[in-house]
């Protein structure tokens, strides 16, 4: 098993519950393959912990074949105990009496698995929790889930679990430099831009980054986890996206299609999709955002610091732009295996497609950028991407990154990949794109460069740009 990275502030918030001197119920919830168990596993190390798993729905589930595993699983660490139960609320009274003297951790993995056959799982869940297992002051219960609707839907926004929860913790992207690390554990003589290549195509997902093999280029990585048949990246998009799966859930493949072109409205969303902007299209949108697919991004006013009505939908999860722009288009290709023999560089637009890789990944990174730009979080009015709409007296604009401080700075970001050295004509381009934003008076602004690529020694004697940033300085844990 690979070493366990990053999730500080994670372990740490667990491990709080273990100095406290009432029961704990805590959830964690989580893209697939975000790390949601391996968490769980490590603050569990040195401690007794027991895990249940549900078995993958299937049509031949039922609710008693999901009970029956559930015991089997409960017997092996208490086999004197009851061992036949028809009804979850026998099963938890046992499991509850077994460790009613412990200081233990008790984990349900895919809570949802456990309870898909029986619309009364929760509601015996939560009798139980209530009457038997937090009458142990040393017993914390964990439950983890990857359908994330489903578990803000039946335990965030519950009105059954209401107070009852005692830690919520939402597993997003590892960041850049815990990404580094553990792919500097594999081959530390790797260079940072070769790192980035496949960070900007895995994003942050641990399980990803551990099928990299360093014995080959990061093209060579990518081009055999995405395009080849047997590629993981290949056929993963069905596996997470499955997590989705409800009453016409073909409208959430479609909605990451659109996204995977431009961020967009709702109302751009809803005009593309011929539906009805509100109601049905928002809850689509909502669950998209809890999973970590997608990020609503506002815009703000630069004059009041307020956070406008005017918002975009972007597909943040960088796994899913890389699949549907490049991936996807080619999949009968890679199943008949024609890019066995074939570099990807070769391929049409590859530096362009790397480089909307790669501004998706600074966005996702923004307080890496900030922590360079020498911000401190508590001088920050708001900061994303900024996008102001065409009107009679202001120019419609859009910037990659931007923040705005208490001090009437406005850092104005440009994110720049390319094969080729960054030349002079970025400073025109950015003029540009600085002279459509409608700037209040008495405000500065500093332009930044953020990049992944050479930049000429003219863009640099120019002295235009506030702060220059390498994108291999994202790495780095300052």
């Amino acid at each position: 098993m690979a070493s366990f990275v990053g999730r500080k502030n994670e372990l740490a918030l667990l491990r709080g519950l273990l100095s406290k001197n009432t029961a704990s119920l805590a959830v964690v919830y989580g893209r697939r393959r975000i790390g949601k168990s391996r968490l769980v596993e490590e603050f569990g190390r040195g401690q007794k912990m027991i895990s249940f798993a549900g078995l993958a729905p299937q049509e031949s589930t039922t609710r008693q074949s999901q009970i029956d595993e559930f015991v089997r699983q409960m017997t092996k660490h208490f086999p004197s105990g009851k061992q036949n139960h028809s009804d979850w609320a026998s099963a938890f009274s046992e499991l509850a009496r077994q460790v009613s003297k412990e200081k233990i951790i008790i984990f349900f993995d895919e809570i949802s698995w456990i309870g898909s056959c029986d619309p009364d799982f929760l509601g015996k869940l939560k009798n139980a929790w209530d009457m038997e297992f937090k009458q142990n002051d040393h017993l914390i219960l964990i439950l983890c889930g990857s359908i994330s609707s489903w578990i803000n839907k039946n335990l965030l926004s519950s009105t059954g679990f209401y107070g009852r929860i005692s830690l919520k913790i939402q597993l997003r992207d590892l960041s850049l430099s815990d990404c580094n690390q553990l792919l500097s554990a594999k081959n530390s003589l790797i260079s940072n831009h070769e790192k980035l290549k496949i960070i900007s195509v895995t994003g942050g997902i641990p399980k990803y980054l551990e099928e990299v093999n360093f014995n080959f280029s990061a093209e060579e990585n990518i081009k055999q986890l995405c395009f080849l048949p047997s590629g993981l990246l290949f056929s993963d998009y069905d596996y997470i996206f499955s997590a989705l799966v409800q009453k016409e859930s073909e409208y959430y493949g479609k909605i990451i299609s659109l996204l995977d072109e431009k961020s967009l409205e709702q109302k751009e969303i809803a005009e593309k999709l011929d539906k009805e902007s509100g109601g049905t299209l928002t809850n689509y949108l909502d669950e998209l955002v809890i999973s970590g697919f997608v990020d609503r991004d506002y815009s703000w006013d630069l004059k009041s610091g307020n956070v406008s009505s005017l918002s975009k939908y972007r597909l943040s999860d960088n796994y899913l732009r890389f699949y549907l722009k490049y991936i996807k288009p080619n999949s009968q290709k890679i199943k008949n295996n024609q890019f066995a023999k074939h570099s990807l560089t070769a391929l049409p637009a590859w530096a362009t497609i790397m480089g909307f890789q790669m501004e998706n990944m600074v966005v996702n990174n923004r307080d890496k950028i900030k922590e360079i730009l020498g911000i401190y979080p508590d001088e920050v009015i708001y900061d994303s991407p900024y996008f102001q709409r065409k009107t009679a007296r202001a120019r419609g604009c859009q910037i990659d990154y931007m923040v705005q401080t208490k001090f009437g700075n406005l850092f104005v970001c440009e994110v720049k990949f390319s094969r080729n050295t960054i030349r002079i004509d970025v400073v025109d381009d950015m003029i540009e794109k600085i002279k459509k934003i409608a700037v209040p008076r008495n405000f500065s602004i500093r332009p930044v460069l953020i990049h992944a690529s050479e930049v000429s020694d003219e863009v640099m004697d120019s002295n235009y740009f506030a702060k220059i940033i390498n994108m291999a300085d994202l790495l780095s844990d300052l």
